[in-house]
């Protein structure tokens, strides 16, 4: 009998949680197709310059190793 009143207490919990999840979901203040082109084109941008500087960074890491390790 206590088994089955702690998995029906444990059915609750889990139907609670997913109630309560559902309605939190409901006031998401999702962004429309503008907002998120805009928002996605941001972020392929900064992610293009961030390449960019990284390759150039690595491009002058490479050129001063092999600086120097020819002096040596």
């Amino acid at each position: 009998m206590a088994e089955k009143n702690a998995a029906k207490k444990k059915n609750s919990k889990i139907a609670s949680f997913f109630k309560g999840l559902k309605s939190e979901i409901k006031k998401i203040a999702w962004p429309n197709r503008e907002t998120t082109l805009k928002q996605t084109a941001a972020v392929v941008i900064i992610s293009l310059i961030l390449c960019g500087f990284i390759r150039l960074i690595d491009v002058l890491a490479q050129l001063a190793v092999g600086a120097v390790s020819s002096i040596f």
